[in-house]
């Protein structure tokens, strides 16, 4: 399926974030690395699934719109989409509320080993969440690096520094200043992902 930004150019899914080696074939490229059975997306659903049912928070995956300009049909029982448009820019990943707070993140994964490339955002996801800094809500973004998987949260005032230099500087954050400036974050069992542990140290810093 073809599937387009809204001013026609071509989606094409970031090969950085989930395959094993980017040396691999097409062949190759199937093969989804680290899953011991899921994805950080899927990770986190489950995670936000447990908040939700232990009235913890609330907090869900935006929905991606999308306007289909293309629908094959090779069977009656059976549509197939080939052509579709994002009818807008996305803005980041998840959102909701925990403790009367406002929560609003994105989540990456990178095969890299010692950074994390600052190629993963849009700008428009930045000043998304520099918009919803100003209004007081807490933007982070979780980090998973693939081949030891290790996560950690960073602020978003980390990411904003790092992402206004990035024209003169470096064009990635180094792995050393996501872990000591950021929060490592332990897999567990339920929830799968206990960020909210460390969104409460953020909060602590707002009081």
């Amino acid at each position: 399926m073809v599937i387009r930004y809204p001013n026609g150019q071509s989606y094409r899914p970031p090969t950085n974030l989930k395959y094993e080696n980017n040396s691999h074939s097409a062949k190759n490229e199937q093969i989804i690395f680290g899953n011991r059975g899921m994805s950080l997306e899927d990770e986190l659903n489950t995670t936000n699934q447990y908040y939700l049912d232990h009235h913890q928070a609330v907090i869900h995956k935006k929905p991606v719109p999308i306007q289909i300009v293309q629908v094959d049909y090779p069977r009656r029982s059976a549509a197939v989409i080939k052509e579709a448009y994002f009818k807008q820019a996305s803005t980041t990943d998840y959102n909701g509320v925990y403790q009367g707070y406002y929560l609003d993140f994105e989540a990456k994964e990178t095969r890299n080993h010692t950074s994390f490339p600052l190629s993963n955002f849009h700008p428009h996801q930045i000043k998304h969440m520099q918009a919803c800094t100003q209004q007081g809500g807490i933007c982070f973004t979780i980090i998973k690096f693939s081949s030891t998987q290790e996560l950690f949260l960073l602020p978003a005032a980390i990411l904003f520094s790092y992402w206004e230099k990035q024209t003169t500087n470096r064009k990635s954050i180094p792995k050393k200043v996501i872990s000591s400036q950021g929060f490592s974050i332990k897999y567990g069992y339920q929830p799968l992902i206990p960020y909210l542990t460390k969104v409460d140290l953020l909060i602590e810093q707002l009081k």
